[in-house]
């Protein structure tokens, strides 16, 4: 891999449009000026007065309720160290994008100029009418400490320290269930922590209150073990100072131990090591990018060990996600005046208990295994489990209210939880969960248009991501001179030119002669078609030598198309062939057929389409509610394509009883659930939006994704060719690198399909 490379890549990221990764966008109508009234002078003062009578009602007419501060002056970020304010702020602008994906808070992030205490919590206390709750960040040890001390004791805002408690929330949490599944007790279990710092005394701290017994743990910082003697040691780390004989080093400690916890530098535990811990060890090897233990060296140490990491590709990653967008969420929705001890072991506990629970079909597609359960592989939930956001949420707003911190008290808890689950918005889970998907098995995709930067930057980062192994068609020498030129170093990656002949494209070339010699091809003709690089590559594909074919970025759809049509042709029981997008919006993926392929369908075609679009959309673990579209509403207006679809409607519902359709329908009333209900209560829509839409004929599905892509913000993703036997996937003329990839991991994933099949 690169690195200068991805580093620029990082760069660009942050930097191209508008730079940086959040902005502000008004919740309330401005396209007025009447709204402009209501928004600011004169209408402001009717809000003002009344906050000013009651300050409470600051919570009922601005943003505070749900606006979290983000804050740090930079001494001690993430690996970089003390960087200063401006370089964290990346850091804390990414905080706030993780706090609104996964728990719908608003953020500002405020980088301080501040090192010492008194001037940290001077500023940070003025602040308070502004926040509904304070997280802090990457504040260097011992301040952080006391900073955060001062601030709780100071401030009537929930304030939490990430780095100290989120750390310690999730792996209390995976700490109680991997000494379930081991037989261990808490109160028995002799514990090794290697690293002393905000996050390692946090962590002892939770332990201690799970029931871990302060006699039976031990701790190293950088200068060695913590004893009594040590003299340069702050109040934090002294109480965790042990009078233990006979233990001078970490292997000295690890000697019959239950319990690793590893918060410190990478590789600094051996085989050796492990293989002297107690029976059914349990090791947390946190440190990140590389782990105390590499996971693959640890489980072939000893097989009967439990082993979480802080990195997502291997099982059990202690992520602080699971815990600081949920417990906040908890405790604004109460208004919390603090976060407190009991907050975070609600936490601890709900965060262990999800993972004793069935898991959703939705989170084993999302990480492509077959059935995640509660075991030595699974001992904490995955990041993308949605069940976190109402049972953590809910957890901590009861213990809120328990321990007499809620201001607000909630009394219908499934309402609540309904609640909880509107807040996170669908717009990009989707595409994170196929990216997993994609990861967990990735497939050889040919590249058709290999001779282009576009297409090499695309394949270099899906090699580098893990998500499939390219191999790239085109003159090798231009190839060559375009990665040189362009400082890209795919690596070991498989060119193959189709003009200059190949091993196989004599055989690839009679396969196809067969296949075309009673529709006027010679074998003169085969052979010169096999120099073409999307025959080439269908034939790859149909041969089995790559899994899938992506090309169309320097032709047109059907050129693209017809050499798949010929080579591989269509899946059992498909009479035609269909093009489908997803549409990702701010209220979820909406799927769109057919945009690419047919012209004017006929009735079958209609029902032919919609059926093949239906089952594509379930692959990707959705439940298809279609609506097939017309400028008519049941009937409301005449004319062929209301005709067209009503019938197409009614075979659909005779055919396929089970679908969720309906139409004919006005694309207003077909994503308005409200609006649907209202006027027409009869629809089989049931009062719900559809996330499937089915356009009477080719243009109007080609303009209405175009429009969607430019004039409202949504990402298109394909156009996804559905029907064919093997994956082949067509991109629009001129695809950014990004749609690229979004292709390719699509492709990837109908492979899996495939083959499945």
């Amino acid at each position: 891999m690169d690195k200068s490379n991805r580093k620029q890549d990082a760069l660009n990221y942050h930097s191209k449009g508008r730079p940086g990764k959040i902005q502000v966008i008004p919740t309330k109508p401005t396209n007025s000026q009447r709204d402009l009234t209501m928004a600011y002078s004169p209408g402001v003062a009717e809000p003002c007065l009344r906050i000013a009578e009651n300050v409470d009602d600051v919570y009922k007419y601005t943003a505070k309720g749900n606006l979290v501060a983000v804050i740090s002056n930079g001494t001690a970020v993430l690996g970089l160290g003390n960087i200063g304010p401006e370089a964290s702020k990346p850091v804390m602008e990414g905080k706030g994008l993780l706090f609104k994906i996964y728990a719908d808070i608003d953020v500002f992030d405020l980088e301080l100029n501040a090192k010492s205490v008194d001037e940290f919590v001077t500023i940070v206390k003025a602040l308070e009418p502004t926040f509904g709750g304070i997280n802090l960040e990457d504040i260097s040890a011992p301040t952080c400490f006391e900073i955060e001390r001062r601030l709780k004791a100071e401030m009537k805002i929930p304030v939490m320290h990430d780095d100290q408690h989120g750390t310690a929330i999730i792996s209390g949490a995976a700490l109680l269930n991997a000494c379930e599944i081991q037989g261990k007790k808490l109160d028995k279990i002799k514990m090794v922590i290697n690293g002393a710092g905000a996050a390692a005394v946090s962590c002892s701290k939770i332990y201690l209150s799970l029931g871990v017994k302060k006699e039976n743990l031990v701790m190293f910082d950088i200068n060695g073990l913590i004893t009594p003697n040590r003299t340069d040691l702050d109040e934090m780390r002294l109480q965790f100072a042990t009078e233990r004989k006979g233990i001078d080093t970490l292997a000295d400690a690890m000697k019959d131990a239950d319990v690793f916890i590893g918060l410190s530098a990478g590789n600094v535990v051996t085989p050796d090591m492990l293989r002297a811990m107690a029976k059914n060890p349990i090791v947390f090897a946190m440190a990140n990018p590389e782990p105390e233990i590499a996971y693959d060296l640890a489980i072939t140490s000893r097989k009967d060990i439990i082993i979480a990491t802080g990195r997502s590709d291997f099982p059990n990653q202690v992520n602080n996600v699971l815990g600081f967008p949920y417990i906040f969420r908890g405790a604004l929705d109460v208004r919390a005046s603090a976060i407190n001890e009991e907050m975070k072991l609600a936490a601890v506990y709900a965060i262990a208990g999800i993972a004793k629970k069935p898991v959703p079909e939705a989170v084993n597609l999302a990480y492509n295994a077959k059935n995640l359960k509660f075991g030595r592989e699974y001992i904490i939930p995955k990041p993308m489990d949605q069940r976190l956001i109402t049972e953590v949420s809910s957890a901590v707003a009861k213990a809120a209210i328990a321990s007499g911190v809620a201001r607000k008290v909630i009394t219908d808890w499934d309402a609540y939880t309904e609640e909880l689950r509107s807040k996170v918005g669908d717009d990009d889970k989707l595409l994170r969960n196929i990216t997993n998907i994609a990861k967990s098995n990735p497939k050889r995709v040919v590249f058709a248009d290999a001779d282009n930067y576009k297409i090499l930057r695309a394949a270099q980062i899906v090699k580098d991501e893990g998500i499939a192994t390219p191999i790239l068609l085109g003159d090798k020498q231009k190839i060559k001179q375009i990665i040189k030129e362009t400082e890209l170093e795919i690596g070991d990656v498989e060119i193959i030119d189709p003009h200059l002949g190949t091993k196989r494209s004599e055989e690839y070339a009679q396969y196809y002669f067969k296949k075309r010699q009673r529709r006027g091809i010679t074998l003169f003709e085969a052979r010169q078609v096999m120099t073409d690089h999307n025959y080439y590559g269908a034939c790859m594909v149909q041969f089995g030598e790559a899994d899938a074919l992506i090309s169309g970025l320097s032709k047109n759809y059907a050129t693209t198309v017809k050499p798949a049509l010929q080579i591989i042709g269509t899946e059992k029981g498909v009479r035609r062939v269909a093009g489908m997008y997803m549409m990702i919006t701010q209220k979820g993926p909406v799927f769109f057929g057919d945009t690419t392929v047919n012209v004017n369908p006929t009735v079958e075609e209609l029902v032919d389409i919609t059926v093949l679009i239906e089952r594509s959309v379930k692959q990707f673990n959705i439940n298809p509610r279609v609506a097939i579209l017309s400028y008519s509403n049941f009937g409301s207006n005449e004319g062929p394509i209301p005709e067209k679809t009503r019938e197409a409607v009614q075979l659909l519902h005779d055919k396929y009883p089970d679908m969720i359709v309906d139409g004919d329908m006005q694309a207003n009333f077909a994503l308005n659930a409200s609006l649907l209900a209202d006027n027409f209560p009869f629809s089989t829509l049931k009062g719900r939006a559809a996330n499937t839409l089915i356009f009477p004929n080719l243009e109007s599905g080609n303009i209405a994704y175009k429009l969607l892509q430019e004039i409202g913000s949504a990402e298109a993703v394909g156009p996804i060719l559905l029907g064919l036997k093997k994956p082949v996937h067509v991109l629009q003329l001129d695809s950014s690198v990004r749609e690229i990839v979004n292709m390719v991991t699509i492709a990837v994933v109908d492979a899996q399909a495939k083959a499945d099949k």
